[in-house]
């Protein structure tokens, strides 16, 4: 099927690209990108551009598919349609599937589920066996699997002998090791932020400086070893904006990550003891919100990444204290990002670009995309100014465990173009 996408804005960053024009697409190619018209025939699907926005597909980061094990929460399948309906051509699954990600056998089930698929599946796989902390996984033997990244997400290692060889046997090949920033001795029973909400509520708390404790140990981890790369998964605190500024300043080869959640929700939302608002580490401060915004701002942080992370209605609906952490958001990223981040004048649309798409695929090694004549189309349409209700019965995921439910959002995903399939979202 051809496309025509007529008169709509494209913007690249890559390219230092920002113009109104016409594409036409054939087999998955940019056949033609430019100001003139182009006659179609009936067979060609017309999409009216007035008022989106053309940019090279968006990519997350974190994202928990569950599958192999839980697929009652999320699906290989289902995990792609979230992606697509939510406007992102390409996802890095985390390694905390049933079993985990952490041999062979497991990244070749997932690539064999996952290909030619209009969203592009990547795959992360354990630091450890069985994320359990102790003795390293066969990286080499995984890398050449495929995998882009190791890490124990969900668990951070917490043993600084273990860590330190992990980075030590990374140095041969520079592979990415990342890690969820949280000292577990601290948290052990958290419900939310360690703060006046958290007491008010009679909650246990997550204090800012358990993630920040791991978070500079690795750091100086990754340097002594030879200045490793490393990356932080959903930083949420001020200290770990400011200990990743620094770290950056020095010249170490050090990357981050934000998820919605964190610059658009503060703890007072735990009020409602509403677990969709559970999540880890936890919604934070509007002083964490602030810092969290201007690390966005000055390149502090180089992406977006949601941590989608599925969990059914049945383990979600109990008490507080009782239910798992973790909220979906693929689905809304697009819409919370333009919102609080565009609309409210942090960030244009190319650093949004930047955030979304290409930063994350150069953390990961990946090529950038290249919207040009002859380039393969990897393509995300959305709209800057389309405002909607969230209503989380439009979604995708087999799960609905959003916190945004309800809210008013400025700002959608509409079409994704990859891999020669067009998916049109219904949010």
């Amino acid at each position: 099927m051809d496309i025509y996408l007529k008169n709509i804005r494209v913007v690249n960053p890559v390219q230092n690209l920002d113009r109104q024009c016409n594409i036409l697409i054939r087999e998955g190619t940019i056949k033609y990108i430019g100001t003139d018209q182009i006659e179609t025939d009936y067979e060609t699907k017309v999409i009216d551009g007035t008022g989106l926005i053309c940019a090279p597909g968006f990519f997350d980061m974190h994202v928990h598919y569950r599958d192999p094990g839980q697929n009652y929460k999320e699906d290989l399948n289902s995990g792609i349609e979230a992606a697509a309906n939510g406007g992102f051509t390409g996802v890095l699954t985390m390694p905390n599937t049933v079993p985990p990600i952490d041999n062979t056998q497991v990244v070749e089930y997932i690539k064999s589920k996952t290909a030619n698929k209009i969203v592009d599946v990547y795959i992360s796989a354990g630091i450890t066996r069985g994320l359990e902390g102790k003795s390293l996984t066969s990286m080499h033997s995984l890398a050449n699997s495929g995998v882009l990244m190791f890490t124990d997400d969900g668990k951070s290692v917490l043993n600084s002998e273990v860590m330190r060889r992990a980075f030590d046997y990374a140095a041969q090949f520079d592979y990415l090791i990342a890690q969820h920033c949280e000292d577990h001795n601290l948290t052990e029973g958290f419900s939310a932020n360690e703060g006046i909400f958290s007491t008010k509520l009679g909650l246990k708390g997550f204090p800012s400086v358990a993630e920040e404790i791991i978070l500079s140990r690795d750091i100086m981890l990754a340097e002594y070893c030879g200045n490793r790369r490393y990356h932080a998964h959903h930083i949420s605190t001020r200290g770990s904006v400011e200990i990743i500024r620094e770290a950056k300043a020095k010249g170490l080869r050090v990357s981050c990550e934000v998820a919605p959640h964190h610059f658009a929700l503060d703890e007072s939302f735990i009020e409602t003891y509403d677990a969709n608002f559970k999540i880890n580490p936890p919604i934070r401060t509007k002083q964490d919100i602030d810092a969290i915004i201007n690390g966005l701002k000055d390149g502090t942080i180089d992406c977006i990444a949601t941590d989608h992370a599925p969990h059914s209605s049945f383990e979600k609906d109990v008490e507080f204290e009782k239910a798992p952490c973790g909220v979906v958001g693929l689905e809304t990223a697009i819409g919370v990002c333009l919102t609080y981040l565009y609309h409210s004048g942090h960030l244009t649309i190319s650093q949004l670009i930047e955030k979304l798409s290409v930063n994350p695929r150069k953390i990961l090694g990946l090529n950038p995309i290249i919207i040009r004549e002859g380039e393969k189309a990897n393509l995300t349409i959305f709209s800057p100014d389309d405002e909607w209700i969230v209503d989380k019965q439009y979604f995708k995921s087999k799960s609905q465990n959003t916190p945004f439910d309800g809210f008013k959002l400025k700002g959608k995903p509409k079409y994704v173009i990859n891999n020669c399939q067009l998916y049109a979202s219904n949010l």
